[in-house]
């Protein structure tokens, strides 16, 4: 029985451990086993944290026997990216010269999902800097595929997708800055879910200095999981106050933000971006989602949002510009190979701003959320794809600034957005020649609740196809 509870979903533990059916410490090796098992093949998790997680579900069972109060996520295994603070642990972001930054306090983030009563179990891998669509670093080795070793897990939060798609953890922590839980979850197969800026308190103690504003507005922190159900309450978990977060908002997990809140409700329907067209399976996996919600009750039409492409430019100009104020250098000082590549790319893709340049830059940004707004009155949601094109080969952004030039457009959708600070939700719909598909429903902001209402309505139809057990591929560089 131990070694079969890792495939239940993170509601279902919770639940169980609550109830005492099963208790924190049953559920903790059972993960472990399978991370064991597993693990060895994708290189998911680089860090396993065995003996402080069964400290931790010793502790959490005895809470259960003194019947005390417990949070949402009681005796859940979990994953955490390694580039937030965990006491006591390195915080690496994939870098070499990081290995010994080790952190003394938690990130709001991770003392949230200890407080609802999560376990870590293990620190997933990252790209260096979390700065690729891909999963490879110096330090720790590459992250595969689960599905198809050929193919990117995703980045930056590729380690967290394949960790939760196998069955290593019920709930993977990830941070999102241009679609770093929306893309390593649809390349995975499972859900991921990039929560409003604002909405989940963040900051990391051994930053030396806060981050540039383009940054701050774009970045979050969120969950992946293989079912909708489980974002739902991981997002109640890490949403909780934390006042080291200047940015973060007292708003309520399920109390959306604004008045046209219901489900079923009005979608825009947008399988391909003027300008950058989808691949065939993309734009399929659109419309059969788009179905789906139709018979759910929901009112479909075909409708662009505004100025996508605009936005998607306007991400990479600001990105880049403050990158070159300081991150740039760090990276061609300390990255690896892969990184200094591929950021070099970018770099020669984005025109150099001067102050007035990137003050209206910001500015443009905010007559791009006004023109979103407005869309959002008409379409509470919008369904498009995650990226317009199916999972990257490895190493794509490799191979020259054309290459990348290709993959920044690719992934407009997950660009456009994350500038915007607007929620997205990334779900699966199935598999396309045995590699996961999927479409990502953005809403207006602090509009979860209505994100994951038609996220569970795609999923009722699509089915969950994870836990998966990895190809049988050479693990390459694998640590």
């Amino acid at each position: 029985m131990t070694q079969e509870l890792w495939r239940l979903s993170a509601t279902d533990m919770a639940a169980r451990v609550a109830r005492r059916d099963v208790s924190s410490t049953e559920l903790v090796r059972s993960c472990l086993l399978r991370l064991d098992e597993v693990n060895p093949r994708i290189n998911a998790i680089v860090d396993v944290l065995a003996d402080s997680a069964l400290e931790a579900a010793a502790a959490a069972d005895a809470a259960i026997a003194r019947r005390e109060p417990v949070g949402p996520l009681h005796g859940v295994p979990v994953t955490v990216k390694v580039n937030v603070d965990m006491a006591g642990l390195a915080t690496t972001n994939g870098v070499v010269a990081f290995k010994d930054l080790v952190a003394r306090e938690d990130s709001p983030v991770v003392a949230n999902l200890r407080k609802a009563g999560a376990i870590v179990i293990g620190r997933s891998n990252a790209p260096a800097f979390s700065y690729r669509w891909f999963t490879d670093n110096d330090l720790y080795g590459r992250t595969l595929n689960p599905w198809d070793a050929g193919l990117t897990p995703g980045g930056s939060s590729g380690g967290a997708a394949a960790a939760v798609a196998t069955g290593i953890g019920a709930i993977a922590h990830g941070n999102d800055l241009g679609g770093s839980i929306r893309y390593p979850a649809y390349a995975c197969g499972v859900a991921g879910l990039r929560p409003t800026a604002g909405r989940v308190p963040a900051y990391n103690p051994t930053q030396t200095r806060d981050r540039t504003l383009a940054v701050q507005l774009a970045s979050v922190q969120g969950p992946l999981a293989r079912t909708v159900g489980d974002l739902r309450i991981a997002l109640a978990a890490m949403a909780a106050p934390d006042a080291r977060d200047a940015w973060w908002m007292p708003v309520a997990p399920d109390a959306p933000f604004g008045d046209d809140t219901r489900f079923p409700a009005r979608v825009a329907i947008c399988a391909s971006l003027p300008g950058t067209p989808a691949d065939d399976a993309v734009s399929d996996a659109v419309r059969q989602a788009a179905r789906w919600l139709e018979d759910a009750g929901c009112v479909v039409e075909e409708a662009v949002p505004p100025r996508v492409g605009d936005a998607s430019a306007l991400w990479l100009k600001l990105v880049t510009n403050e990158a070159r104020s300081g991150l740039a250098d760090v990276i061609m000082t300390h990255g690896d190979d892969a990184i200094r590549t591929a950021f070099g790319s970018q770099r020669r893709l984005a025109p150099v701003l001067d102050l007035v340049g990137y003050m209206d830059a910001l500015a443009e940004r905010t007559a791009l959320l006004r023109a979103w707004q407005a869309f959002f009155q008409r379409y509470p949601l919008l369904l498009m794809p995650v990226s317009c094109r199916r999972p990257f080969a490895i190493d794509e952004d490799q191979r020259g600034d054309d290459a990348v030039r290709r993959i920044v457009d690719a992934q407009s959708p997950l660009l456009a957005t994350a500038l915007l600070g607007l929620p997205g939700l990334s779900v699966p719909t199935g598999l396309c020649d045995g590699v996961p598909m999927g479409v990502q429903i953005v809403a207006g902001r602090f509009q979860e609740a209505l994100c994951l209402k038609a996220g569970e309505a795609i999923e009722a139809r699509a089915g969950v196809h994870t836990p998966v057990d990895p190809v049988s591929r050479d693990a390459g560089r694998a640590a």
